[in-house]
């Protein structure tokens, strides 16, 4: 596995700021610190472009910074490496945890039906951290998994939603390969999403027509009365995700995203989420065709997706 190592040195004299500056980046794109004060990073294209940025940082600050890639560390193997950066996650995410079974307790003390002052706020700030702490996760630490559960647990308590996932009805793939589809125009996340998931594995080459106005023969998903459509809490593609059992664990995070984007209910926390949604929305402003749009959403969907895959493949070599 290949690694990135970032090293530097500011003026003896220089003031504190940059210093504090530094470490809190190193910080926040979640890097881990080796003996002799080198700074480690997987070999990855945004923590790349991140050791390359600071030490722009650090020549501005008249001091002196090394970036550079190596495969190996004398004394320290691949396997002992992660462990590193996932203990580091593992010290985040148990500080939200702490907080989180605090609020747990203020809302167990609360008047049954009564939400305490303030804890939406709160649960809306731990939200966001634990996703600050996801983006660097590059090693899928268990406890952040253990943590997004206790978020969705609170959330479920503070707001109860019953789920009907129960009632979806089976599918199978090859009852609907040859058939054609049809949703609403100007698709969005949900759409989009259900568009890329009918062609990434039911058929690559299947007819996807956007109309209010569907032909007997058609499959309708994210529409009135439509086949697939919002099944309780669940959004169009949570359901035909269900529908067809496709258990992919790479789609997992792609569904926690639509779904927030779609339903905005807080009920997950993904680091790529608001990112997607803004680039969704520039999509729509630039008014680009339905086809445009399924286009550019297809290939949005399917980097998401092997990104994913490729995380786990490699998180699934060292363990």
């Amino acid at each position: 596995m290949e690694w990135m190592v970032f090293s530097y040195s500011l003026p003896s004299k220089a003031r504190s700021s940059p210093r504090v500056a530094l470490w809190r980046q190193l910080r926040r794109f979640g890097a881990i610190s080796l003996a002799g004060g080198a700074y480690v990073l997987p070999a990855r294209d945004e923590c790349i472009e991140a050791f390359q940025w600071l030490a722009q940082e650090v020549h501005q600050a008249k001091g002196d910074a090394l970036v550079m890639q190596v495969d190996k560390f004398e004394g320290l193997n691949d396997s002992q490496l992660v462990d590193l950066f996932r203990n580091a996650r593992r010290q985040d995410y148990q500080e939200i945890g702490i907080t989180i079974a605090e609020l747990e307790r203020t809302v167990v003390a609360s008047k049954k039906g009564k939400r305490p002052s303030g804890i939406v706020d709160k649960l809306k700030k731990l939200r966001k951290r634990h996703a600050e702490i996801a983006r660097v996760d590059f090693f899928d630490c268990p406890e952040g998994s253990r943590v997004a559960l206790k978020l969705s647990q609170l959330q479920q308590a503070l707001f109860p939603k019953r789920d009907s996932s129960a009632k979806i009805v089976p599918a199978t793939i090859a009852s609907y390969r040859r058939k054609r589809w049809v949703t609403r125009p100007r698709p969005h996340v949900d759409r989009l999403a259900c568009a890329w998931l009918i062609r990434r594995f039911i058929n690559p080459k299947a007819s996807i027509r956007y109309s209010l106005r569907p032909k007997p023969e058609e499959i309708s998903f994210d529409m009135a009365k439509a086949h697939f459509g919002h099944v309780g809490n669940l959004c169009t593609f949570e359901t035909m995700v269900a529908a067809f059992g496709l258990d992919e664990p790479s789609l997992r995070p792609i569904t926690e995203i639509v779904h927030e984007i779609d339903l905005r209910d807080g009920r997950y926390a993904r680091p790529e989420t608001a990112g997607i949604e803004a680039v969704l929305k520039g999509w729509l402003i630039a008014g680009l065709s339905d086809a445009e749009l399924e286009k550019h959403g297809s290939a949005l969907f399917e980097g998401l997706f092997s990104a994913h895959v490729k995380n786990r493949k490699e998180a699934s070599k060292l363990k």
